[in-house]
């Protein structure tokens, strides 16, 4: 059953309902931050799927796809992995395509944020703001996984319709930033090598999670196991480990 115009024509009513209807949904934050996202978000096409509904067992939601996107995630909830025996999840997956698999159980850095740090002041002709399309191709060059034509699709989706943070300088131009993917994690975050040690990824931080905790979004973000430096930035801000989510990828054919 497909429930996305339910969603979109009922927004509230389905919201409300999410966050009452399980608590291992939200723990799932990735699923639960991406339907709250799209409940009020007008953004690239997506299918949400259920097993039943109202009282759902899972969810599937599953964005469209032109040739060249490698980077858009199928988000899967599931009560329990029995249940996904006894649907049909892999009706719905084009296995064909590239395809990474992400696996919720196994990443060691999944965060929450349990405090939010005030921003530091910034020095003169410096300024908090929001990216815009024009800063496309930066992020994308700068971004660890980026440098690549699927990318950019998703990169300027989250630009145009999540939240973002940047500090820009006096000429304008972003010399820090962090966006908003859209299961509703935050990520990309990144500094200018001659930018960096004066205090702007703790600014952005704590203004993205201000923002999204104002507006009811979950706030949380993943780390790379290797990342020891981000790791202490944003558990020294608040955040704290969620032992009980780990994330790993497993990926299939080529790009």
């Amino acid at each position: 059953e497909t429930i996305l115009n339910k969603i979109r024509n009922n927004f509230c009513k389905i919201e409300k309902y999410i966050a009452r209807a399980s608590t291992r949904l939200r723990l799932f934050s990735q699923v639960y931050g991406f339907l709250v996202l799209r409940n009020r978000v007008q953004s690239e096409p997506v299918t949400v799927l259920v097993d039943k509904w109202p009282k759902f067992r899972v969810i599937v939601c599953k964005p469209s796809y032109e040739k060249s996107d490698v980077f858009k995630d199928i988000l899967i909830f599931a009560s329990d992995v029995t249940i996904l025996e006894e649907t049909r999840i892999p009706s719905v997956i084009e296995w064909s395509r590239y395809l990474c698999i992400g696996n919720a159980l196994f990443f060691p850095f999944f965060l929450h944020c349990a405090l939010l740090f005030h921003s530091s002041g910034f020095s003169s002709g410096f300024s908090l703001s929001s990216l815009s399309e024009s800063h496309l191709d930066l992020v994308n060059q700068t971004w660890k996984f980026g440098k690549h034509p699927g990318t950019l699709g998703m990169i300027r989706d989250m630009i145009a319709h999540f939240p973002s943070r940047c500090v820009l300088d006096p000429e304008g131009r972003p010399v820090s930033w962090i966006l908003t993917y859209a299961y509703c994690a935050m990520g990309m975050l990144y500094t200018l090598p001659e930018h960096r040690g004066r205090g702007y990824a703790k600014a952005l931080i704590g203004s993205m999670a201000r923002t999204l905790k104002a507006q009811g979004y979950p706030v949380f973000c993943f780390v790379e196991e290797e990342n020891a430096v981000s790791y202490q930035l944003f558990t020294s801000m608040g955040f704290t480990e969620d032992p009980s989510h780990r994330q790993v990828w497993f990926g299939f054919n080529n790009f």
